[in-house]
C-alpha cells in the first residue's frame, strides 16, 4: 500500500511542476513579441533575440545621450 502512495506523490509533484512551467511559459509568450503560439524551443530563441535587441537599443540610447549631453 505504501508503494502506491509513493507513486501517487511522485505523479502529483510532477504534475504540479508541469503546471508551474506551463504558467511561466504562458507569461513569457505574452512578453515576447510574436511569442504567442510558439513551441518552447522557438519561444526561448525568440526570447534571446528579443533580449539582444533590447540591449542594442539601450546601447544606442546611451550613446546618443552621451553625445547630446556633452
Amino acid at each position: 500500500m505504501g508503494y502506491c502512495k509513493d507513486i501517487a506523490k511522485v505523479k502529483w509533484r510532477r504534475r504540479r511542476r508541469q503546471v508551474g512551467v506551463e504558467r511561466r511559459l504562458k507569461k513569457l509568450r505574452r512578453l515576447v513579441p510574436s511569442g504567442a503560439g510558439s513551441n518552447p524551443d522557438r519561444l526561448f530563441l525568440k526570447t534571446a533575440e528579443h533580449i539582444l535587441q533590447l540591449r542594442l537599443q539601450l546601447n544606442v540610447l546611451q550613446a546618443l545621450s552621451k553625445i547630446f549631453n556633452a
